[in-house]
């Protein structure tokens, strides 16, 4: 059994539409597969159509920016009702916060002689629930001052860039509450990935598995080999669940192909069962 529990479509800052994505895992050799746009569900009724149609395993999610100890953390939430409220309005917060920072960097990109402009940016976002950094990435490229989103992030949109922005994200501690208020399972990402591990030791684990995270993303292409065992024996210590996925974006992340990394079916047992405890109402779509 192949199960990726991490990918985007074009509802965020994939590539694929939704349903194109369903579509994907399926000719991957995937049986089961998570859509966790950024902060959004609003791929979820497409992806859902189209795994009932295929018959893949579809788990509804959604990988939230979240802020611990100063530093940016994301986390996965796997299964959550989509119209619980004080989810809802928490999220509302967050994509603001995107929208918000967009055109500021758009403007600091301006300022260094770059013609970006939010005209430009609509066409490449269309109707994109979530904007943010990797399509002012894709504007770059279209505007052939970079060759990949690779290379925008390392020389305009990184922390100290000419063209960064902070931007509003979600306490991690209190979005654990949340997420699991909404019936679904919290599994931090790429956790020692893009500056997390500066925030995410064994005490910070345990500090937040007390709060109700479940789980670890251990098998990602951010971490090596010395990180995931390291990984593993906190998630051992503490009891919770590994993950592995592959953090898939289409066109808009290299190497990432969907199954590149997967999880074991225990774990993946384990998450919806914990669902089941914590109330969901939110069912894997697709399976028996």
């Amino acid at each position: 059994m192949r199960i990726d529990l991490h990918t985007h479509s074009s509802a965020s800052d994939g590539t694929q539409p939704p349903a194109a994505l369903v579509r994907a895992g399926a000719e991957a050799g995937l049986d089961v597969m998570a859509i966790t746009d950024h902060d959004s569900t609003a791929g979820w009724a497409e992806a859902a159509a189209a795994a009932e149609s295929i018959g893949i395993g579809l788990v509804r999610g959604i990988e939230i920016s979240t802020r611990f100890r100063r530093s940016g953390v994301h986390l996965l939430a796997y299964l959550p009702a989509s119209d619980d409220p004080a989810l809802v309005e928490e999220l509302s917060r967050v994509v603001a916060g995107r929208e918000e920072r967009v055109p500021a960097m758009l403007a600091r990109l301006r300022a260094v002689g770059v013609p970006a402009t939010e005209e430009a940016l609509a066409e490449i976002t269309g109707d994109t629930a979530a904007t943010g950094r990797p399509h002012v990435a894709d504007l770059l490229v279209r505007l052939g001052v970079v060759a990949d989103r690779s290379e925008a992030f390392d020389r305009f949109l990184r922390p100290g860039r000419p063209a960064y922005v902070d931007r509003y994200a979600a306490d991690l501690v209190t979005m654990l509450g949340l997420v699991t208020g909404a019936g679904g399972v919290p599994v931090v990402a790429h956790a020692w990935g893009r500056g997390s591990g500066r925030a995410l030791d064994r005490e910070a684990f345990a500090e937040l598995a007390d709060a109700g995270l479940f789980g670890i993303e251990v098998d990602h292409l951010d971490h090596d080999g010395a990180q995931r065992a390291a990984l593993r024996e906190i998630a051992a210590d503490l009891d919770l669940v590994v993950t592995g996925s592959s953090d898939h974006h289409g066109l808009g992340k290299l190497d990432h192909h969907l199954g590149v990394e997967t999880t074991a079916p225990a774990s993946y047992e384990r998450i919806v069962a914990r669902a089941a405890e914590l109330g969901s109402r939110t069912p894997v779509v697709g399976v028996g």
